[in-house]
């Protein structure tokens, strides 16, 4: 595989191009809007989302959607969540489905409340192979080549290795995975702990009550990703405990930072307008809630957050509902 075509010109987006070709594939770029993507292309810079470093001269761009596929021999999407059917949808016409997807989107569709890798097969076909790649991935510190390492999901494990050598460099380390519902979810719902993260943080409750939200942070979502076919100990590894630790503690942490700012007293509006990225977390939330209740499955910190985010909650009766909840067994 020498030609990787990469869709969204986000943050994650310019990191995975300027990754590959650091490893000397032909990468070329598309985004939703062309005008956006042409300032990008003219300044040599993501300008937007990942301002201050230099994107590769040899980084191609394209706006128009009938050559983006051309000659692919991999796709990378790194579109949000809740875009991912709205693009995909405008450009399956010239997709050639011999030709594989990364998808490196973290999130469940309101609504349909499917992952990304599902979402994808619903617009481009059953058949249609996707690899997830998830795991502690902050787009700064990548950029930055420091050390990092995510999981490569996928059923087909001999897809997953070719995936795992393309992305593999010498400060990224790739690790394979079959459980591509655990990834998948793990990655999803870990920004929704992320938003609780940034409030405690916010309010200033300390180490105390911020170890104690992704100890039971990750129990919820284990509760769920079991519930729904995924295997428990994906939940300990990078794609899960991993991520969740990383997003709940950078600075850098989109989701983390947006619930900060709810945390310090702005509302969630004034939050959101304040975020130059899209929160994943504040949509996935509502996606989380209803997957909870289908199955049954008790997501208190979860639904503290939705209530905060949809419902006008106030952060400080929120927690003190979360701390008189009945005393059980760990």
């Amino acid at each position: 595989m020498k030609n990787i075509s990469i869709i969204g010109d986000g943050a994650m987006g310019s990191v995975c191009a300027m990754m590959l070709c650091q490893k000397h594939y032909a990468v070329r770029m598309w985004g939703y809007d062309a005008k956006q993507l042409g300032e990008i292309q003219k300044k040599k810079e993501n300008f937007k989302f990942l301002p201050g470093y230099k994107l590769p001269d040899e980084l191609a761009f394209e706006s128009r959607d009938s050559e983006i596929f051309k000659d692919a021999d991999l796709i990378v999407s790194a579109v949000p969540c809740q875009y991912v059917r709205s693009v995909f949808g405008r450009l399956k016409n010239h997709f050639n489905s011999a030709v594989p997807i990364v998808s490196v989107t973290k999130g469940v569709e309101n609504g349909t409340l499917l992952r990304p890798s599902q979402i994808l097969a619903d617009i481009m076909g059953a058949d249609v192979k996707v690899v997830v790649l998830s795991g502690p991935t902050i787009a700064d510190e990548l950029v930055r080549k420091l050390p990092a390492t995510a999981t490569a999901a996928c059923k087909d494990e001999q897809l997953a290795k070719i995936v795992q050598e393309i992305f593999t460099t010498p400060y990224f380390r790739i690790y394979r995975n079959t459980d591509i519902i655990g990834v998948e979810l793990a990655g999803a719902m870990k920004n929704v702990i992320a938003i609780a993260a940034g409030i405690v943080d916010g309010i200033k409750a300390g180490d105390n009550a911020k170890a104690a939200l992704l100890c039971r942070g990750l129990a919820e979502i284990t509760r769920l990703g079991l519930a729904l076919g995924a295997k428990e100990r994906t939940f300990s590894g990078l794609s899960g405990l991993g991520d969740l630790v990383t997003t709940c503690i950078s600075p850098m942490g989109r989701n983390r930072s947006f619930g900060q700012r709810i945390g310090t007293g702005q509302s969630v509006k004034q939050a959101l307008d304040s975020t130059a990225s899209v929160v994943e977390g504040a949509a996935t939330c509502k996606s989380i809630v209803d997957l909870a209740g289908q199955h049954n499955i008790d997501m208190p910190i979860t639904e503290a957050v939705y209530q905060i985010l949809f419902c006008g909650k106030g952060v400080l009766e929120a927690i003190e509902e979360l701390m008189k909840r009945k005393l059980k067994a760990e």
